[in-house]
């Protein structure tokens, strides 16, 4: 016998060895993980993080200061969560100045998303919030601003909320960022960064009452309380972001667009106990943002921490 077959006998013996110790354990070995190969993403700006550990697991110009759009109402929603005392059953009356917003005054035709509340009735802040997140309304933002703002009229009310706003997004450290609309229909100075985006949607899904309602894909219990008793049918809200229910996980976030903004998408999702949130703004089209934002979260639960 040769010392080469000698060694190739010895060293079949002991991966033979080897192999009967780990199937005698029931564990198997595993292959080194292959490193996730970075995704290309159509946005302009994009950001995903660990909201638990606070590690960066994708960025894309994370810092550069761009549009909005609707995404601008997590923190109108976060305004509103955030107010000390604040009941959620308490009814807010529709105003005429609501349901004229959305409509364009020339064509008569709808100009902003809408959730298409019912002038003279009265609806229920956590209703509002429905309206607010899911089918994205202007109008409902328009309500909450009003309410919540302070002042003698409704500018003054509404032009409070937005400092507030901005004041909250100072209190977060989100220094790239600053709000002129309550709504994200813009005055041209609407903007933030997609890690700033990021970060507050992380602090948003921290309060239950957001995280349920981004999480809901359509919502039909809302009540538009008559004034004289009774209730208004509504037509069921559909959740803009169709990342619910078509990736494994999915638990929000919103969606925004706009000329200036183009698509936006603020998301995230949980596997296996572990959240990624991740921002994709200005991207080229309504479908890309989700197909950017479903690159990145595999991107994200791909890696470790």
């Amino acid at each position: 016998m040769s010392h080469g077959h000698e060694v190739r006998t010895g060293r079949r013996a002991v991966v033979a060895a080897l192999a009967g110790a780990v199937l005698g354990t029931g564990v198997l070995a595993a292959a080194p993980a292959q490193a996730a190969t970075t995704p290309q993403v159509s946005a302009q700006g994009a950001y995903a993080f660990n909201p638990a550990t606070g590690k960066t697991l994708f960025g894309k110009a994370q810092d550069a200061p761009l549009r909005t759009g609707s995404t601008t109402k997590i923190m109108t929603a976060l305004v509103v969560l955030s107010q000390p005392h604040l009941d959620l059953g308490r009814k807010v009356n529709i105003k005429k100045e609501y349901t004229d917003y959305v409509i364009d005054p020339t064509t008569h035709t709808q100009r902003y998303s809408s959730a298409h509340l019912i002038l003279g009735d009265s609806m229920k802040v956590s209703d509002l919030l429905y309206g607010l997140l899911l089918p994205s309304g202007c109008d409902a933002a328009y309500a909450l601003a009003d309410t919540y703002g302070t002042g003698p009229t409704t500018a003054q009310r509404t032009k409070s909320f937005i400092a507030k706003m901005n004041a909250k997004a100072h209190e977060l450290g989100l220094t790239g960022t600053y709000f002129d609309s309550f709504d994200g229909v813009s005055n041209g100075n609407n903007h933030a960064s997609p890690r700033d985006l990021a970060k507050l949607a992380g602090v948003a899904l921290k309060n239950s009452t957001f995280k349920r309602v981004v999480g809901t894909p359509v919502y039909k219990d809302m009540q538009s309380y008559r004034p004289g008793g009774g209730t208004h049918a509504m037509t069921p809200w559909e959740n803009t972001n169709k990342l619910l229910g078509t990736y494994r996980g999915a638990i929000g976030v919103k969606t925004g667009s706009g000329p200036e903004a183009q698509f936006c998408l603020v998301f995230a999702a949980t596997r296996g106990g572990r959240t990624v949130v991740g921002t994709v703004l200005a991207d080229t089209s309504a479908d890309q943002r989700f197909s950017d934002a479903t690159k990145i979260l595999d991107y994200g639960f791909a890696q470790s921490g």
